[in-house]
């Protein structure tokens, strides 16, 4: 092994893949609260005829058409006084939080409100009809019915978060992507570039089947 990786430092691997795992766990935390209530926001005040709810609505779509159209090193870059502000720092796994949440939780909202548009407006009628609240309805139709959805967009939003806290590594942030970068390619050690790469394409295939093995357990059709 040390023939065909000479470079390669186990415990260093290690520890930048538990800075990769620790960013990606915590970020899609957050991604997965605020990007629901995103989308259920985006979901409830389209196509509504009151100036205020239609307002609401359209500062809403606005944040997510301008967040998930920044490439991710720009926005790391325009939020580091915030992430400043809010962090104490701009480098480590600390400091890549702010950016890492900010440009996932608008892109997995969109992938949820189109699940919930594409639920059969019946069935939400049908409900209303019976006397269901806004929060029923919610509670007992739109969710249950886009689960699948929900957790397949989750997904894929997990797998766009580990390459984006490998992107965050460049600047400083930790992780299999700072490696990657800084000891791998700086130094010209191909095998330590090659090495994160594998332990990144794992990470992803194992999150690919969980997602996939659930979203079929939770889909019904």
């Amino acid at each position: 092994m040390e023939k065909w990786l000479p470079n390669i430092s186990w415990s260093e691997v290690w520890t930048a893949t538990q800075e990769t795992l620790i960013m990606t766990v915590i970020s899609i935390v957050f991604v997965f609260i605020l990007g629901l209530l995103l989308a259920l926001l985006l979901f409830l005040t389209r196509d509504q005829s009151n100036i205020f709810i239609k307002l609401i609505n359209w500062v809403s779509v606005a944040f997510v058409n301008i967040f998930r159209s920044i490439p991710f090193i720009i926005l790391i870059v325009l939020l580091m006084p915030f992430t400043k502000t809010i962090m104490g720092t701009v480098i480590g796994t600390a400091g890549a939080f702010p950016a890492l949440i900010i440009s996932a939780a608008p892109f997995y909202a969109r992938l949820v409100e189109i699940a919930f548009v594409e639920i059969d407006k019946g069935v939400i009628e049908a409900s209303r009809a019976m006397g269901a609240s806004q929060w029923t309805i919610i509670r007992k139709v739109l969710l249950p019915e886009a689960m699948p959805a929900i957790i397949s967009g989750l997904t894929v939003t997990t797998i766009s978060l580990i390459g984006y806290t490998a992107m965050a590594g460049v600047i400083g942030a930790g992780g299999l992507g700072n490696m990657a970068y800084f000891t791998g390619f700086q130094r010209s050690q191909n095998d330590v570039t090659f090495v994160t790469t594998v332990i990144i394409l794992i990470l992803v295939f194992i999150i690919q089947f969980i997602g996939d093995k659930i979203t079929t357990k939770l889909d019904k059709r």
